[in-house]
């Protein structure tokens, strides 16, 4: 069964090369950060990217293979793991549907994550070992994008982009990320860079969603001064803007799922489970009803609606939105989604009302030095 869901994939992966492919030769003259975004969206709108977190843990391997063939036949290129995903099942799942990741002829682009949690460091020799030990799962040369998962307080930071620099230069990844570092690190990483001559980042992955937004104050000004694009994770919040949990469902025995029965749960709930917040996702839906009565959409589709229309995100900078999901089913959903129209004025206005009702508790966009870093800090 496995074996058919690779083979479907892979075959997906091949029309979905010759839909994207244009006329001519241009493509194969792109510079890699070009080819990285290439088919990735519309001139109008951020693009797209599957999240990968789930497989290996809420999907097993035919579900996963299905689910990335969904996202290929819609025209998205773009897959994003982490070493630390399903404690490595995810680069692994990924590595054996047949993408032929990181070959020089393939449109389907794979970023994947190095971290300094459970006892690893952002130092060269644990850099080096995640990196190689993620390209062994993904079975692929090189990843099109290697992001530093979040900071090492521990580690010098010219110690890390050193070594970034090296293992680019040996050809194990194209583009360099940053994800949940403050903006003044990312100035301070890019200045480094740039007096050093090493490899530059050019992608920034960070929390933002229609209810938690404290990257548009700081950080998107210093990416836009910059030049990185930044590709936004949680766009439905961890799954409270879509309207299926109550804030009192804490208090009784709840099934396994994004918030609930597994190690990542608690700190979940932390950043998201307030009872503001779900005041504010209950703002929202009122005036969806209000404003599209008999028609109203869901708020799943509303939230990322607002996330490709309404928000500080530019697809002229390559910005993109990252689609997690725990089943074939919820991704198809919200694929739809992703290809629906702005919302009207006065479902705006309420997401504005509701980002200001959850402001004053609402979780930092960054990692700070006293953090402390485990697997359950994601």
């Amino acid at each position: 069964m496995l074996r058919a869901a690779s083979a479907a994939v892979s075959c997906a992966a091949r029309r979905c090369v010759r839909s994207l492919r244009p006329s001519g030769s241009r493509m194969f003259a792109m510079s890699g950060s070009q080819q990285l975004r290439a088919g990735l969206g519309s001139p109008d709108r951020p693009a797209t990217v599957l999240g990968t977190m789930e497989m290996g843990r809420r999907m097993d391997s035919p579900a996963s293979a299905a689910s990335v063939r969904a996202f290929l036949e819609r025209g998205h290129t773009e897959l994003d793991t982490a070493f630390m995903y399903s404690d490595g099942q995810s680069e692994s799942i990924l590595g054996g549907m047949g993408l032929g990741l990181g070959g020089g002829d393939c449109r389907v682009k794979i970023a994947t994550k190095a971290n300094p949690w459970d006892g690893k460091s952002l130092k060269p020799d644990s850099l080096q070992s995640q990196l190689e030990t993620s390209l062994k799962r993904l079975q692929c040369p090189q990843v099109d994008l290697f992001y530093l998962h979040a900071p090492d307080h521990g580690t010098p930071v010219e110690e890390t982009l050193r070594a970034c620099h090296q293992l680019h230069q040996e050809g194990k990844f194209v583009e360099l990320g940053l994800s949940n570092y403050a903006s003044w690190e990312v100035a301070e990483i890019c200045t480094l860079c740039k007096n050093n001559g090493w490899i530059m980042p050019t992608v920034y992955q960070g929390m933002y969603n229609a209810t938690t937004r404290q990257v548009e104050t700081e950080l998107f000004p210093c990416l836009r001064h910059f030049g990185l694009r930044f590709y936004a994770y949680n766009p439905l919040a961890g799954g409270l803007l879509t309207g299926k949990h109550k804030y009192e469902d804490k208090d009784t025995q709840q099934p396994v799922g994004i918030f609930f029965g597994h190690r990542f749960a608690e700190f979940l709930r932390n950043r998201y489970w307030k009872e503001d917040h779900f005041k504010a996702v209950a703002l929202v839906d009122k005036a969806l009803q209000v404003a599209y009565g008999t028609n109203t959409p869901s708020l799943t589709s509303a939230a990322l609606r607002w996330m490709y229309h309404h928000s500080q995100l530019q697809a002229s900078h390559g910005d993109a939105v990252i689609l997690g999901m725990s089943s074939l089913k919820q991704l198809e959903q919200n694929l739809v989604a992703v290809e629906e129209g702005p919302l009207e004025p006065a479902v705006v206005e309420a997401f504005d009302q509701a980002w200001n009702l959850v402001v004053h508790e609402s979780d930092n966009y960054f990692r700070s030095p006293d953090t402390i870093y485990t697997s359950s800090k994601v």
